[in-house]
């Protein structure tokens, strides 16, 4: 099949029936699949339904448990640690944050600490699940040793794993502003999709084994492997240390760590802060005053004319709306691995989707 596009929907039912065939209870099937299936409507395709290629073997090896659901492991007033006991981060992320908010809701403020479950995924999603929420919030996740990728700034070898964060301030009467960003240059995801589409890395993202730059995306995978660039050379790298410390020591979870039983699977820690809007006492003008500075900002000039200025999210929200009437691009090699998929486990192909 070649690459095309499908719908949405379509292709939502087809990744939860994928995932219940693999082991996964229905609902937890079709959580995961929804979460998936909305990174591509985003454009994240990166964290979309690719990650089926890695998901299915981590089942079949034990590497991510189907309905594992999560442990309370510590609790305060205002904080709240879960074990997610190598869950579907999607699941396990979906619950937690539901209880951390309704704290946030209660006192005003929320720590959420997960820990030790499987991959969390877009990470954008938990800021905007918070947004809807009414709450503000910060999102720090790490990985503990299964996915090193990020060399340090001045190295050619990797040490970090992609560390992303993520921020999101819900907007009175308007969409929120939601920040998803990684720490390294690009995703390994997007190396991903970049190979199996044949198409080149974006330049300084990227250096192979001996630390020269690269856009082959096989130079990055060799072997020998090469590693992926913080962003903004050493500030970037800052950045991902300090998020391995508050996410991963800080959480109980662990920092990076190769070698270790903790880098046996992928495992994602993720420390959340959440915050009622009104905590500080910014008082009845912090709507005005969000307005205020969103016009202002969207004001500027842009630096070619007919382009337009966007604020962080907005970009997702425009992809999102085109993709649910135009449909989700798949390439075609992964509509391959999704028909293998589906074959395997007994069901119909993509190719047979709307």
């Amino acid at each position: 099949m070649s690459g095309s596009r499908v719908a949405a929907s379509a292709l939502e039912k087809l990744t939860a029936a994928i995932l219940a065939a693999a082991g996964c209870p229905d609902d937890e099937a079709r959580t995961v699949a929804a979460h998936l299936v909305l990174a591509n409507l985003v454009g994240h395709d990166s964290h979309g339904v690719i990650r089926l290629r890695e998901y299915l073997p981590w089942i079949e090896r034990g590497m991510v448990v189907p309905g594992a659901g999560f442990r309370v492991v510590h609790e305060t007033p205002v904080a709240l640690t879960v074990d997610g006991g190598l869950g579907f981060g999607q699941s396990v992320g979906e619950e937690a944050i539901r209880l951390a908010a309704t704290k946030a809701e209660a006192a005003g403020l929320a720590a959420l600490a997960i820990r030790n479950t499987g991959h969390l995924g877009r990470i954008g999603h938990w800021a905007e699940r918070c947004a809807e929420a009414g709450l503000a919030s910060l999102h720090l996740v790490n990985t503990s040793g299964f996915g090193v990728l990020v060399a340090p700034f001045g190295s050619r070898e990797a040490r970090l794993s992609a560390n992303p964060l993520a921020i999101g301030v819900p907007v009175p009467g308007g969409a929120p502003i939601i920040m998803d960003i990684s720490t390294a240059s690009i995703a390994e995801g997007k190396i991903k999709v970049a190979r199996n589409a044949g198409k080149p890395l974006p330049e300084g993202c990227v250096v192979d084994h001996q630390g020269r730059p690269t856009t082959d995306p096989a130079a990055f995978y060799g072997p020998p492997r090469g590693a992926i660039l913080p962003f903004g050379g050493h500030k970037g790298y800052a950045l991902s240390v300090m998020i391995e410390l508050l996410a991963g020591a800080l959480t109980g979870g662990g920092c990076t760590a190769p070698g270790s039983d903790s880098a046996a699977a992928l495992r994602n820690n993720m420390l959340s802060l959440l915050i009622r809007p009104d905590l500080l006492g910014a008082g009845d003008g912090l709507a005005a005053e969000i307005d205020r500075f969103l016009a202002w900002v969207r004001s500027a000039a842009p630096a070619r004319d007919g382009d337009e200025v966007l604020l962080p999210g907005e970009v997702e929200r425009r992809t999102r709306a085109e993709r649910v009437a135009q449909g989700i691009p798949l390439d075609a090699t992964t509509c391959a691995e999704i028909d293998a998929h589906a074959r395997r486990l007994g069901l119909a192909p993509l190719a047979t989707l709307p």
